[in-house]
């Protein structure tokens, strides 16, 4: 979450950075600032008391030795009205920190200078294009036609057993899956990120924490008998890793890889664009988190953005990135760029990656800190991107890999399946 102070001292740099998300925020901002004065004000009053009542009690003891019992009477009555008042500012106190939290919730990330102002998708803008779109045989078809025509995908089947956007892998489809989860992990660690395996559901502190609470509570899966959430993306867990953990600088950068499976209940998406392996309430994902010194963490981020490069030429799938907009921004980030692959049948780009810096905002929630060289505690930067989100990256292999004899497996995944063809 945003930093209070910060929000003071910038309060019209604000405003007008959360504009580019298509927030009026104003009224938000100064509410915030009022909370804080009331809070302050309150806590220097309570402190005030509490010391004053203190200091009663200490008097009240020697006045009694020294066989000055009526005055210590009186001292009492004050320090039984000071307690009082302690009291109902403590109260006070609690409302002012409650509020803030939920006001400090309820808002988003400030968008980066180089985030370009816009509403939806349509305003995100294309930085980097790689890769040509090969040109398929007639009668090509699209990735849910090709699992059913090799038997590598049962959509059927897995709503039967569970529900839609549950499916079941089979066969080469199981064995493609299982590799390129292989292969992923594999990149991810020689590229110096240690691998984890982290537990797939969270308590509510640490859905707080990474932000996924109460901006997405709807689109979470709640195990409401033990109040627990399964996780939309490792990135939660992973990051949890670290709350409450004071670094000291030389412990900078943390980098982790992890591959679980991922939840989301995507309420409200129907009909074509969801097709197949397009959305699902169940799909594998391999992520990246980074833990970076602020003075280094857009420089993090790029390095993240090579490294999924490397990933998707190696698949032989050609790509895009795009810089997102405000309007199309995630709730915590500061800057996000998505990765598209080109889906041949469909004649569409499929969103695979999104590499986003949180800056401090969810390191704020999390109280990640680190000691700098001056000595001072600090907050941490947060990154996270995926490399990569498994279904749309097969859908992409099997339909810009297809061919009138077979589906053609990319040369850096042969290793990793035992097949070149998928016939």
């Amino acid at each position: 979450m945003l930093q209070v102070q910060k929000i003071r001292e910038n309060k019209e740099a604000y405003v007008a950075a959360l504009a580019k998300r298509g927030l009026q925020a104003e009224q938000q901002i100064d509410e915030i600032i009022q909370v804080d004065e009331t809070r302050r004000k309150t806590q220097a009053t309570l402190d005030e008391v509490l010391a004053k009542s203190n200091t009663y009690s200490k008097e009240i003891g020697n006045l009694y030795k020294s066989g000055q019992a009526e005055k210590a009477e009186a001292m009492k009555l004050e320090a039984t009205a000071l307690r009082e008042e302690s009291k109902t500012l403590q109260e006070k106190l609690d409302n002012a920190v409650n509020r803030l939290s939920q006001l400090l919730y309820e808002i988003p990330n400030v968008p980066h200078e180089s985030v370009p102002a816009g509403a939806s998708e349509d305003d995100n803008e294309e930085v980097y294009k790689e890769g040509e779109i090969p040109t398929l045989h007639e009668g090509a078809l699209p990735h849910w036609e090709l699992a059913k025509k090799y038997d590598l995908i049962d959509f059927e089947l897995g709503a039967k057993i569970t529900g839609a956007g549950f499916p079941v892998f089979k066969g080469k489809g199981a064995r493609l899956q299982r590799a390129l989860v292989a292969y992923f992990l594999d990149k991810n660690t020689a590229a110096d990120y240690e691998e984890v395996q982290v537990p797939l559901m969270v308590n509510e502190a640490s859905a707080y924490g990474t932000g996924q609470l109460p901006d997405k509570e709807g689109q979470m899966y709640h195990v409401t008998g033990d109040n627990l959430y399964l996780i939309p993306t490792s990135e939660v867990p992973v990051t949890n890793i670290f709350r409450d953990e004071l670094l000291e600088h030389n412990q900078l950068p943390q980098a982790r890889t992890s591959f679980t499976p991922c939840f989301r209940r995507e309420a409200g998406s129907y009909g074509a664009h969801v097709r197949g392996l397009n959305r699902l309430h169940q799909f594998d994902k391999v992520e990246l988190v980074r833990l970076e010194h602020p003075d280094n963490s857009y420089a993090a981020l790029d390095g993240m953005i090579e490294h999924v490069k490397d990933i998707l030429r190696e698949l032989e799938l050609p790509f895009r990135i795009l810089r997102l907009c405000g309007g199309d921004l995630g709730f915590t980030s500061a800057l996000t760029y998505d990765f598209e692959v080109y889906s041949t049948a469909q004649e569409k780009w499929l969103e695979i990656s999104s590499c986003s810096n949180f800056e401090t905002y969810q390191s704020n929630r999390l109280k990640i800190r680190f000691r700098d060289t001056d000595g001072k505690n600090k907050l941490v930067h947060t990154l996270n991107g995926s490399s990569l989100a498994l279904p749309r990256v097969i859908a992409g292999i099997l339909e810009n890999h297809q061919t009138e004899e077979g589906i053609r497996i990319p040369k850096a995944l042969v290793p990793y399946t035992g097949f070149e063809w998928i016939k």
